[in-house]
């Protein structure tokens, strides 16, 4: 089975002092052990490069060169499978702005969730459950202890 990815899941994974750094490397070499693939949008690589290297977010920042190197590392991932929007996935990302009344700062979550809807993909591995609650027919996978 497929598992999309959720930044927050990213972010937890690749940085070493995050909280639940145990937790989430745990449930990933848990999905890569039983054989589950990975599926990530570009928007999430690109949300990930902007939050590790905020030194207001994150105590010990990347530099732009690390952070765009591991997020470079899991697209070419051989585990990860590369996700886009799609026609149908931009159409369900303006029903559910509209349905939902889904503000700005709802955007990017929206057309992640919409990607992954497309195609196919049914879980998110995120602690953010209630980002995507409301839209697709998604299974959340937390990894908050």
């Amino acid at each position: 089975m497929t598992h999309g990815i959720d930044t927050d899941f990213l972010v937890a994974v690749e940085i070493r002092d995050h909280p639940f750094h145990r937790e989430a490397d745990a449930l990933l070499q848990s999905l890569l052990g039983d054989g589950h693939d990975l599926a990530l949008v570009p928007q999430t690589l690109a949300e990930f490069i902007h939050i590790v290297t905020d030194g207001k977010k994150i105590p010990q920042p990347l530099t732009m060169a690390e952070a765009i190197s591991r997020a470079e590392h899991w697209w070419q991932a051989v585990e990860v499978v590369r996700v886009f929007p799609d026609g149908p996935a931009v159409r369900d990302f303006f029903v559910w702005l509209t349905r939902y009344q889904l503000g700005r700062k709802r955007l990017l979550d929206t057309m992640v969730a919409a990607s992954f809807q497309s195609a196919g993909v049914k879980r998110i591995l995120t602690n953010n459950g209630r980002d995507f609650k409301a839209l697709g027919d998604f299974e959340i996978l937390s990894f908050r202890p």
